[in-house]
């Protein structure tokens, strides 16, 4: 039986869909910077607890960002002999390492200062300015969930938001997302929080606030996890690529049929491992000729394919 393993070189180091991951970051990356300040000066003069646990959210999203840029980094690193195929998954660690951030920074600080708040209600001094705050806040976050969505929408197609989530491979599109849904959320509780506490003068409202917030963020990041999880563990290409690949290669003249195909994402990169009856041939060497014909179409219509491994077979379920 032949096997013949071909190496395809992408013909760009990075895609188009990493650029616009690395613009999405840097927009939300910019605006929690500055909300992130905002907030801590305004829970300090305030001494509103639902505005410090959103100014914690803020620091710590600014720190994902960080992550998941190094994460981006790390993945172009070349291939060597410790890890011959890439460094491409390793955004999946730091989109983990985000996902962990979120919980506990994020949403266990938030849920323990809003309990601090129950046992110790104080009143919001200056509520004006926290209000003004959150509003400035929901203007710049608005911004980054803007430009996270635009990016989204290039590579998304007729997809909806839930199941582009479901289906993506790009974790640290995905993350960013994620982040700013979660924070856009946050903000409009935290806002209510502390209008109800100026309206009853009762500072349960604020500590409730704190307590929602952090348990959002927590639940964003379970699911962000999930989906991080099955991306760390190894999955396929996304589903409306892999019915492609199948169907280019079926359609090709040198191939009868695929009789088996898996494909593996490895960041932003992709393996493909082919078994497929080919078409007679008249000797190996064309048989060889015929496998690198299909090899040079599929790394033409998908540059990003760095490895595909292509078995001739015999369908011994139609012989």
């Amino acid at each position: 039986m032949l096997s013949a393993y071909l190496l395809l070189t992408a013909k760009s180091p990075m895609s188009s869909q990493s650029d616009g991951s690395t613009k999405a970051i840097f927009y939300a990356l910019g605006a929690n910077g500055g909300i992130a300040i905002s907030k801590f000066a305004a829970a300090a003069f305030t001494g509103s607890g639902a505005m410090l646990a959103e100014a914690i959210h803020s620091l710590a999203d600014c720190v994902n960002q960080v992550f998941l840029l190094v994460g981006l980094k790390e993945a172009k690193r070349p291939v060597d002999a410790s890890h011959p195929m890439g460094y491409g998954r390793v955004v999946y660690f730091w989109a983990m390492m985000v996902a962990l951030l979120l919980f506990f920074m994020g949403g266990a600080f938030s849920v323990i200062e809003g309990i601090k708040h129950l046992e110790h209600p104080e009143p919001i001094k200056n509520p004006l300015v926290a209000i003004a705050v959150l509003g400035i806040s929901v203007l710049l976050e608005g911004f980054s969930l803007y430009g996270a969505m635009k990016e989204i929408r290039k590579i998304s197609g007729d997809k909806s938001f839930f199941q582009w989530f479901r289906e993506t491979r790009q974790s640290e599109l995905m993350v960013v997302a994620g982040e700013d849904i979660a924070a856009l959320a946050g903000l409009a509780i935290a806002f209510f929080a502390v209008v109800l506490t100026v309206i009853t003068g009762n500072p349960f409202w604020d500590a409730a606030g704190s307590i929602l917030v952090g348990i959002l963020l927590m639940a964003v990041a379970f699911f962000v996890t999930r989906e991080v999880k099955a991306m760390i563990t190894g999955e396929s290409a996304a589903p409306e690529v892999n019915a492609a690949i199948k169907t280019h290669i079926n359609n090709h003249p040198q191939v009868d049929h695929v009789i088996n195909l898996i494909t593996l994402q490895w960041g932003e990169q992709l393996m493909i491992a082919v078994q497929a009856k080919m078409q007679p041939q008249t000797s190996d060497r064309a048989l060889i000729d015929a496998i690198n014909e299909v090899e040079e179409s599929l790394q033409e219509e998908w540059p990003q394919a760095r490895w595909c491994f292509f078995e001739p077979d015999i369908d011994s379920s139609k012989e």
